[in-house]
């Protein structure tokens, strides 16, 4: 059985501030349990001590010596779902309200990711591969080949990293690398460690790791232009022989119509019964008018440009002149803020904005809405959409990243499609799909449901994706 570690520095049920925890809890779950043996190291951060600490169990001390970072660590493990989690404390880095943020996060950082192969040490715990995800824990396979590799044990580790958002890096500078890393200067100076003079983390990760994924196909090729690269492009271009695009899942235990805590459970086979429902439900809840018949859009995200919240904002005026409603959840930039702040004043009964995060409202608003708006600039993979179609709400979005290898969009003369989908990054070309999604809800109506019933037999789980990952294990390991 194949030993393998999960390193990260947010995952569910534990702490989440994004997309990265999903898959942090899900892909374990999702592993052969018979093939590999799957454990997830954590920082135990403040909000898990506070909340998880009585299902925590001490397992020993250690000290970290790194550069000028001279601290002690405890290690605690917790079972959740079958998988071991193991949580690094040090109350000086991790006893924080935020999980990230820190004008020091470069040593907090720094630090968690040395502590990792120091727990490991003490724990005479050596797992066949380590893979870690996005730039916190990037810094691992330098770690392993550069510094610790004099230990066999950690030299012979194979190393999958994962890319979840390329916007987030990790730069800073250099010194952290000698500061903090206590890395030889040799490795910077002849180029590993290098990044126009600057340490970052993400180029590091690339580099190092024996395999590079990141959360879909279409990203996976994005990433590798000048327009998506984010300054990286040339090194993934070096490095596309090893890149790989494993579009993400969702857990359907937690995102499943027919157990969730909504107004009234449903499945592929009664689903116009439970769609009615919980549109009315949502509805009452949000102070909408009660109408079956409204089309009920809706939108859960970060307000940001990169979301595609400037579209909705700009084109919410035009969609309410037909029988339209509009549910955004979310916060962001001030200016959508105020937008869609101005969107319920003006339109009472018809459109709702809930500035915040609110889990249940999410659920209620998958459940009740009939199509998901979800016009990003990009998106490496997107989670929403999955969990609309999973809720047999319709998506739309822009043919981007995961979204496009996720939702096919509808064609009315095949029948075949489980959403709606646009290209350019132009509000009149996200508009006269919506149009075309709104005439085919109020026209063809027959069309319409089968569209939400191919959307709810789409497989929006972790289980091909699982044997992807699998897969790539297996060649590390042979």
């Amino acid at each position: 059985m194949k030993k393998v570690l999960f390193a990260a520095f947010e995952g569910l049920p534990f702490i989440k501030t994004g997309g990265l925890a999903d898959v942090v809890y899900a892909l374990p779950k999702a592993l052969n349990k018979e093939e590999y043996e799957v454990k997830v190291v954590l920082p135990l951060l403040k909000s898990v001590k506070q909340k998880y600490y009585d299902r925590l169990t001490y397992v020993d001390h250690f000290e970290v010596h790194s550069g000028y970072i001279n601290e002690g660590a405890n290690v605690y493990t917790c079972d959740n779902e079958g998988i071991e989690y193991l949580f690094i404390e040090n109350d000086t880095f991790f006893n924080r309200d935020d999980v990230y943020g820190y004008g020091d996060d470069n040593c907090r950082f720094s630090f968690y990711n040395v502590a990792v192969l120091e727990m490991m040490i003490k724990m005479d715990y050596y797992p066949d591969i380590i893979h870690t995800h996005d730039y916190h824990t990037a810094i691992l396979p330098a770690l392993c080949k550069l510094r610790f590799n004099q230990n066999e044990k950690i030299a012979r580790i194979k190393h999958v990293f994962t890319i979840h958002n390329l916007v987030y890096q990790g730069i800073y500078d250099k010194q952290v690398l000698f500061d903090f890393l206590a890395f030889d200067y040799r490795h910077f100076a002849n180029g590993p460690l290098r990044f126009n003079d600057l340490c970052n983390f993400m180029k590091i990760g690339i580099e190092m790791a024996d395999i590079v994924t990141t959360v879909s196909k279409t990203y996976a090729q994005e990433i590798q232009t000048s327009e998506f690269g984010e300054g990286l492009d040339m090194i993934l271009r070096y490095r596309n022989q090893d890149l790989y695009g494993i579009v993400n899942g969702i857990d359907p235990e937690i995102w499943n119509p027919k157990t969730d805590k909504i107004a009234c459970n449903y499945n592929i086979r009664n689903y116009l019964k439970g769609k009615a429902a919980n549109k009315l439900a949502l509805q009452r809840e949000l102070g909408l008018q009660e109408d079956p018949d409204a089309f009920l859009v809706g939108m859960v995200s970060r307000l940001t440009f990169q979301k595609g919240a400037e579209l909705v904002a700009n084109m919410n005026g035009e969609m309410l002149k037909k029988h339209v409603q509009i549910v955004i959840l979310g916060t962001g930039e001030a200016k959508y803020e105020y937008a869609f702040r101005m969107m319920e004043d003006w339109n009472k009964g018809r459109a709702c904005y809930y500035a915040g995060y609110n889990e249940q409202l999410a659920h209620s608003i998958y459940a009740g809405i009939d199509m998901l708006l979800m016009p990003s600039l990009f998106e490496p993979c997107g989670i929403s959409q999955l969990i609309a179609m999973r809720y047999g709400t319709l998506p739309l979005v822009r043919e981007t990243g995961g979204l496009k290898d996720t939702v096919e969009p509808y064609d009315c003369y095949k029948k075949t499609g489980r959403g709606f989908t646009f290209g350019p990054y132009d509000q009149n070309d996200m508009m006269n799909v919506f149009n075309y999604a709104y005439e085919t809800y109020t026209k063809y109506r027959d069309d319409w449901k089968m569209l939400i019933r191919n959307a709810m037999s789409y497989d929006v789980s972790f289980a091909k994706s699982a044997k992807e990952y699998e897969e790539l294990y297996s060649k590390l390991t042979k």
